[in-house]
């Protein structure tokens, strides 16, 4: 028989999983901006669409993960440690960055429900993770939609008069030590046992 409301144990799972959620996303806020200040970037962009939760249609077990994932805490994590490092944060809304071509400077339209006719762009993903331009060339499809959310909320960012002396939009990947019992090290193989 189940209890009413919640229970103690699960009072507890939940605090404990809040904890390491709140953890891993001051560490990467940290990570991005330490990488930030050593590059000595000055203004962060960041891609967020009002509702994107609301309208996912990825499976549901898909969306149930997605939904879990707290966006919005992130970004204010970044927001309050970017400001203590004096760096300026631009919130983008990032609809159609996918799609559009970087390299062919496709323009990026706003989405609007009310809008009846379909944008048309000259690039296209090929799979996963691979974007091609209309001629032919192929670059990283998150690298194509990052570069396109600052496109958009810089107009000039990779013009002449632009920002480009400063600009950092390469690929890097950080990575975060988790804290692990060391039997689940010691079953993975990552340390020795003292048989």
């Amino acid at each position: 028989m189940g209890h009413t409301g919640t229970t103690k144990r699960m009072e507890r799972c939940t605090t404990k999983r809040t904890r390491r959620i709140n953890h891993y996303l001051h560490t990467a806020s940290k990570a991005i901006i330490a990488l930030l200040v050593a590059e000595d970037i000055g203004t962060l962009v960041v891609g967020k669409n009002p509702g994107w939760k609301q309208e996912a249609e990825l499976g549901r077990v898909n969306n149930q993960h997605f939904a879990g994932l707290p966006h919005a805490r992130f970004i204010a994590m970044l927001a309050y440690k970017a400001k203590l490092a004096g760096i300026r944060l631009v919130l983008q809304e990032e609809s159609y960055t996918s799609k559009a071509s970087f390299l062919d400077g496709d323009p990026i339209p706003t989405y609007d429900p009310k809008r009846e006719d379909k944008h048309v762009f000259s690039g296209k993903r090929v799979k996963r993770g691979l974007y091609q331009a209309k001629d032919g060339r192929t670059l990283n499809a998150d690298v194509n939609g990052s570069a396109n959310i600052l496109r958009k909320a810089l107009p000039n960012a990779f013009e002449a008069d632009g920002i480009e002396a400063a600009l950092a939009v390469r690929p890097v990947w950080l990575t975060f030590v988790w804290a692990v019992q060391p039997r689940a090290l010691a079953a993975a193989g990552a340390i020795p046992t003292n048989q």
